[in-house]
């Protein structure tokens, strides 16, 4: 069967059903296609879920400092795994019926459940429809990325999928991969009481951070028992009687770590391969992303590609951004560009890590004069009264524009105190705006004036 609409999206993540909201409001006719689980990654295996997560193994470790703060726990803190598991299903799953309710009494728009695939620039085949229109867009998100590497195909593994499947508590949960999504999932586990070492190949944790922030992540990990082995060059797995031995190879430490589950945590990739772009004529790279220009445009026009399969972005914030830009460019007349957005991300483990726009190496590395201002947590009154003085804030600005370029905020609140910095960079306003501000006390934000007086120059790098 035959049907023509005004616009095809496929994908009900982040972007295609806000995507869907304007345009079927300006009078269009739309179709929106999903092959599973409303609501994307975010939903259903990412923010969502993973973030219940860490609230559950955060009030278990708080449970465990109950003495600390003068309250008395008789007995050990326990953790009932198919208790939590319960929770954050229940959290995931009401956002998603919400999202599919909302969709489905959406007037103007058709919902097709199964697989999309092109059979030219046009027309989508779905089942036995076709289904043809003169706009497309493309919002199909990603997938843990699952390279080869030797003896993985040998033994079971977990992904950040299949963990959220997990009601029982590993014995010695082995994560390779020391960044954003392993990390995380490391501090849950440990948190609710398994034996975690995380194994990363690089010589230090999250490789995109500045090495002091990399190094005070490490020991806010230790800390709580988590093993880290950096520096792991040869990465094999093979069947062991208690579960699978990770071959490390590090330069210190035994050679072999025994887990009695694994979980790969090594990156993603886009959900591009089965989508017969070469039909349309589409245009992807090395790593299967789909190439856009500025305002998410594919080669092929009235083809686009929003959220993380355009490889423009990787968080939940940056594809709704990109349904922003299309609809705002599309339908207001604007000219909304992605190279304007100002990268800001968060890593949550506890205490979490707050990011915006480069690092202090990005800016060295940019060989403009710095300004660089830094304050450990054991320096915030808010931290101290809270008994959580772990981690840093470090703000980076440009000495001659005056013009913030980045910061970090790690620490309690970090996530939530880095968008002062966040909305100056937006507002291109300098520094000296912020650092006039009176800030309420006593909060983590109040320290950003204080960090903002107390800068010192730093010059470019030499090369």
């Amino acid at each position: 069967m035959n049907q023509s609409f005004d616009a095809l999206i496929i994908g009900a993540g982040q972007a295609g059903p806000p995507l869907a909201g304007r345009l079927t409001a300006a009078g269009m006719r739309v179709a929106l296609i999903e092959r599973h689980l409303f609501g994307g990654t975010c939903v259903n295996t990412g923010c969502t879920p993973t973030k219940t997560l860490v609230a559950s193994a955060y009030a278990a470790h708080l449970a465990r400092r109950a003495a600390d703060y003068g309250v008395i726990i008789a007995g050990a803190i326990e953790v009932d795994m198919k208790r939590v598991k319960a929770r954050a299903d229940a959290v995931a799953a009401n956002s998603r019926h919400g999202l599919e309710a909302w969709l489905s009494n959406m007037e103007r728009l058709t919902v097709f459940r199964g697989q999309a695939r092109f059979e030219d620039a046009n027309t989508l085949r779905v089942g036995d429809e076709f289904l043809t229109a003169p706009q497309i867009f493309i919002n199909v998100g990603g997938r843990a990325r699952v390279p080869e590497m030797p003896g993985l195909s040998k033994v079971d593994y977990l992904t950040n999928t299949s963990m959220l499947a997990l009601d029982c508590l590993p014995r010695h949960l082995v994560v390779v991969g020391g960044s954003y999504i392993g990390l995380e999932f490391a501090q849950i586990y440990r948190r609710f009481g398994a034996a975690v070492t995380v194994v990363e190949k690089s010589p230090r944790l999250v490789a995109h951070e500045d090495e002091d922030v990399s190094t005070a992540i490490r020991d806010i990990l230790e800390a709580e028992g988590v093993q880290i082995r950096t520096r792991a060059e040869c990465i094999a797995f093979a069947p062991h009687p208690e579960g699978v031995a990770v071959r490390v190879d590090c330069t210190e430490g035994e050679p072999d770590v025994i887990g009695s589950h694994v979980l790969l945590a090594v990156g993603r990739q886009p959900n591009t391969d089965d989508l017969g772009l070469d039909r349309a004529g589409v245009t992807t790279d090395t790593h299967g992303y789909i190439v856009v220009d500025d305002q998410l445009r594919t080669n092929v026009p009235g083809i686009w590609a929003l959220g993380d399969c355009n490889g423009r972005g990787a968080f939940t914030h940056t594809a709704y951004n990109d349904f922003e830009i299309v609809a705002a460019n599309l339908l207001d007349g604007a000219a909304k560009r992605v190279s304007d957005r100002i990268s800001g991300y968060a890593l949550y483990i506890d205490p979490p890590l707050g990011r915006v726009g480069m690092t202090e190496s990005q800016a060295r590395a940019s060989g403009r004069p710095l300004l660089v201002g830094t304050r450990p947590m054991t320096r915030v009154a808010r931290a101290i009264e809270k008994g959580e003085t772990q981690g840093l804030i470090k703000i980076v600005v440009d000495a001659e524009t005056q013009r913030i370029l980045g910061a970090a905020i790690l620490g309690i609140g970090g996530d939530e105190a880095i968008h002062g910095l966040l909305d100056m960079m937006n507002a291109d306003q300098p520094y000296t705006t912020l650092q006039g501000a009176v800030p309420i006390h006593p909060t983590v934000s109040e320290l950003v004036p204080t960090v903002l007086g107390e800068m010192q120059s730093l010059p470019p790098r030499v090369t």
